[in-house]
């Protein structure tokens, strides 16, 4: 079966125990296929449960997702997840490792492919995962991903734990593999600058609730920072999303519902400043592909 979505939420809530707190809450995205998408939030926000409901690996207590067409549980041979803990046997070696990918993926192994992702670290095959570095174990568990040539790849905080240099290294990995395989990729992370130049959708998680969902161009296109002066005509007819006043200068995040007033300075906004717009007022109305501005 093939789709031209890579991951559809339907209304999907998720509460641990009877008792519990909701971790994610009425959500609904659609992400196409071929994409590279940031999942961006605070900690806590509900992105790892996103991913691992993607994954199969946790059912919804409430709503549907839909992965490559499918449940996630038949989609799960197509698609490679890397949890943030990155569990790998400690005892194996690397070689022992990629040969327990290869045996856990029967039909659907590059043993090549894994190989050149963990020669493009400078790893020894013959090395125990236990005396790897943080970096050298992300690597390692990337390589598990990619060996089984995923049609959507699930990455939660993939950089958490590496250096500058590492995470460039990474992130060439993963455009490459984007470019040449058409694989959709989909990474969690709380650093909007880790992303922005490599992402082109966006899934906002903020307080287990979908903020903000679209092509990344789109978004940015759809809002406007805004700066005039304080006693200045008003941003009634328009979206606020964020306002603040210093001195005499009101700044704003908005979505423009019409022209703006002639004394307004008006530019488009960074990444970082729409996403931090939104967290900031978890009141502010979301956007959602498809919804109205």
């Amino acid at each position: 079966m093939s789709s031209d979505t890579a991951l559809r939420a339907e209304a999907v809530g998720k509460r641990f125990g009877r008792r519990g707190g909701w971790a994610l809450r009425d959500c609904s995205f659609r992400l196409p296929t071929g994409r590279v998408c940031a999942v961006v939030g605070p900690n806590g926000a509900g992105k790892s449960t996103l991913l691992a409901l993607a994954a199969g690996l946790t059912a919804p207590t409430e709503g549907s997702v839909t992965v490559l067409g499918r449940t996630p549980a038949a989609a799960r041979p197509r698609v490679g997840f890397v949890a943030q803990d990155k569990p790998l046997y400690p005892q194996l070696t690397i070689a022992e490792t990629l040969r327990m990918g290869a045996d856990l993926n029967p039909g659907h192994w590059d043993d090549g492919h894994a190989a050149r992702v963990v020669a493009g670290g400078d790893l020894d095959p013959r090395a125990r995962v236990r005396s790897l570095s943080g970096g050298q174990r992300t690597r390692v568990a990337l390589a598990l991903a990619l060996g089984k040539r995923p049609e959507l790849l699930l990455l939660d905080e993939p950089m958490a734990d590496l250096d500058p240099l590492a995470r460039h290294e990474l992130m060439g990995t993963l455009m490459a593999q984007a470019a040449q395989y058409g694989t959709t990729i989909v990474m969690s992370s709380h650093v909007v600058a880790e992303l922005e130049d490599s992402c082109d959708h966006l899934l906002l998680v903020g307080d287990g609730r979908i903020r903000l969902a679209g092509e990344i161009d789109e978004l940015l296109a759809a809002h406007r920072r805004v700066t005039g002066a304080a006693d200045s005509a008003g941003l009634g007819a328009h979206t606020v999303v964020e306002s603040r006043v210093t001195g005499r200068q009101l700044s704003a995040l908005i979505r423009p519902a019409g022209p703006l007033p002639g004394d307004w300075r008006a530019s488009a906004p960074s990444l970082e400043e729409l996403v931090l717009g939104h967290l900031r007022n978890p009141g502010a109305p979301g956007l959602h592909e498809g919804s109205a501005a």
